[in-house]
């Protein structure tokens, strides 16, 4: 299995749009203006030297990074660059399942996956103009993983042979699929780095995280993950808008309108999909910068946008009210197909 990641691919994409920002720190979120909220969509590796990543506030970027030039995202250029690789993945004889934008599982039988994964990246580099990294593994897990060590524009394998010794001492927070909050809960259980969580009791850990959830933990440890491919091209599971203000909003009520209107929108989106949504989702993000999500199953798969304005309103009412608001979203998750 291979897993192709394009490196750095929004602002790459920017940067074959303006040459002229080769080389500088480039940071692309909201509306290009770090003086408004916002945050970071993706950032150039010269502007991540500064400690500048996705999902931070624009107006942080520009103190840590001055010297950046900021942009504003334009998904339909970037969604036109992804299906311009995706065609040049599929004209190879692979099985191709695309995980979003930028990445995309490759599935083949070939006794030099190096070789392969090299001629991948030149054909995507000649066709496109983009680079990508290519990580190799016996299964999704240690392909993904192994992607990380390739980039940039480089090719790494890992796999049951190296695995221990790749990733046993490193922390928890390496496996793909353990955030920031699990790894500190883990932490507090003792199982700080990928050896301990791979040494753990499966049921130990389910009493803590749940029947399902802890086995996996286990299993993300010890490397093990999916070994098939689909090849069933890639459709959103969900669709979704946001909002930030440039002024906190204070009155319950001016939210409850944000909401609704954003539902309102997202239906808009969505009537073109014919798939109905089965659950609405409701961020709110309180001043200065935390950020809580709650959601609820629709009565039945519907894109009506009475019903959907309706349940995302009745799952605002879970936040406390009172606290200033700086941005809500509303994500319609698709019934499955």
């Amino acid at each position: 299995m291979l897993h192709v990641d394009l490196d750095q691919f929004i602002a790459a994409v920017e940067i074959l749009r303006h040459p002229e920002l080769a080389g500088l720190p480039v940071v692309v979120g909201g509306a290009g203006d770090p003086t408004q909220r916002g945050v970071v969509a993706t950032a150039s590796y010269a502007a991540r030297e500064y400690g500048v990543h996705s999902g931070l506030p624009l107006r942080t970027a520009l103190k840590r990074c001055p010297e950046a030039v900021f942009l504003p995202a334009d998904n339909p250029a970037y969604e036109q660059a992804s299906a311009s690789v995706q065609q040049v993945l599929r004209s190879f004889d692979v099985v191709v399942e695309v995980l979003g934008w930028d990445e995309a599982f490759l599935g083949t039988d070939t006794d030099d996956p190096e070789s392969l994964a090299r001629r991948v990246q030149a054909a995507v580099l000649a066709e496109t103009a983009l680079h990508c990294s290519v990580g190799i593994g016996d299964n999704t897990l240690r392909a993904k993983l192994a992607t990380e060590f390739a980039k940039p524009a480089g090719v790494y394998r890992l796999a049951a042979d190296n695995w221990d010794a790749v990733m046993s001492d490193r922390p928890t927070r390496a496996l793909w699929g353990i955030g920031a909050k699990t790894a500190h809960k883990l932490a507090d259980l003792g199982y700080l780095f990928v050896r301990d969580l791979a040494a753990a009791d499966p049921d130990a850990l389910a009493n803590q995280f749940g029947p399902a959830t802890g086995p996996w933990l286990v299993q993300l440890a010890r490397g093990l993950g999916r070994r098939t491919i689909t090849g069933e091209p890639w459709v959103p599971r969900s669709r979704s808008r946001e909002a930030t203000f440039q002024q906190d909003l204070t009155e319950w009520d001016d939210v409850r309108s944000e909401v609704g209107a954003l539902a309102r929108r997202v239906c808009e989106d969505v009537a073109s999909d014919g798939r109905p949504g089965a659950r609405v989702a409701v961020k709110v993000r309180f001043a200065p910068f935390f950020t809580s999500t709650h959601s609820a199953r629709l009565a039945s798969p519907t894109v009506d946008p009475a019903v959907v304005e309706a349940a995302a309103l009745d799952v605002l009412e879970r936040f406390e009210h009172g606290r200033p608001v700086r941005l809500v979203g509303v994500r319609l998750e698709f019934a499955a197909s």
